[in-house]
């Protein structure tokens, strides 16, 4: 059973193609209940939704079909992908902005039907110029978690074609939290990403210890970014502007705040 928490966890990238190339980092992410924010920010004074605080989940920081709630544009979106039934819970796995700043390379929405069996997950992908892309994911045949392989066509990295493939698995969020996120160049694998993580409350003495342990790790992570594309810039990797083949940069959403 999905419940809301925090989840203290290990990053790792690992570049098979055309050169070797890996680092690995840490993190803490929130999974949180979207049909019980109030609840949440009632019982965590340094959390809110779409109010200032030291920790605030926002909507503009999520696509947007319309200017509704996050839960309203995911539910718009499943049936915009043949999901007509309305998700009966619906968990956010992310970063809310810490002191009004956030980057979220990647979200995702876990959603649960009526019968309490998962219904489909959506993986949210953001780069550093702003713009999401959702990727829908169903349920794996053996249940259980969910999977796909699906076109990329969106620039997340310079040293990335466009032209990839994502291969997606997750599996269900519990005590601990799995989710591996391969990218394929034809039938080979090129990038391996994986992230795995361990529960724990949401509380307010929780979070401020995992703030002061992972002090401004948002900023960490836009460091990181940067750092390691210029490592793979002087390894000489092919580097692509995103200006270039903008055919294949499709179905991606920049929000303009409200």
């Amino acid at each position: 059973m999905i419940e809301p928490g925090l989840y203290e966890c290990t990053v790792l990238h690992r570049r098979l193609a055309p050169k070797r190339h890996e680092f690995v980092y840490r993190i803490f992410l929130f999974l949180l209940d979207l049909d019980a924010l109030p609840e949440t920010s009632a019982r965590v004074p340094i959390f809110s939704a779409d109010e200032p605080n030291v920790y605030s989940l926002q909507r503009d920081d999520y696509f947007r079909f319309q200017s509704g709630t996050i839960r309203s544009n995911v539910e718009l979106f499943l049936r915009s992908r043949g999901i007509d039934a309305k998700p009966q819970r619906m968990w956010l796995l992310t970063s809310p902005r810490f002191l009004g700043y956030t980057f979220n390379p990647i979200s995702i929405f876990f959603c649960v039907g009526g019968d309490g069996l998962p219904q489909a997950a959506v993986l949210q992908v953001g780069n550093t110029f702003g713009e999401f892309k959702p990727y829908l994911v169903p349920v794996c045949a053996e249940g259980g978690g969910w999977a796909v392989r699906v076109p990329k066509d969106f620039y997340v990295s310079p040293f990335s074609d466009l032209d990839e493939s994502f291969d997606i698995r997750i599996a269900m969020p519990g005590e601990h939290l799995s989710l591996g996120i391969d990218q394929y160049k034809g039938g080979g694998k090129i990038l391996l990403s994986a992230l795995s993580g361990r529960r724990r409350p949401l509380s307010a003495g929780w979070l401020l210890w995992m703030s002061a342990k992972y002090p401004l790790v948002t900023a960490r992570i836009i460091f990181l970014i940067h750092w390691e594309a210029l490592r793979l810039w002087w390894k000489g990797l092919p580097f692509r502007l995103k200006e270039s083949d903008p055919s294949r940069q499709v179905n991606a959403f920049r929000n303009t705040p409200r």
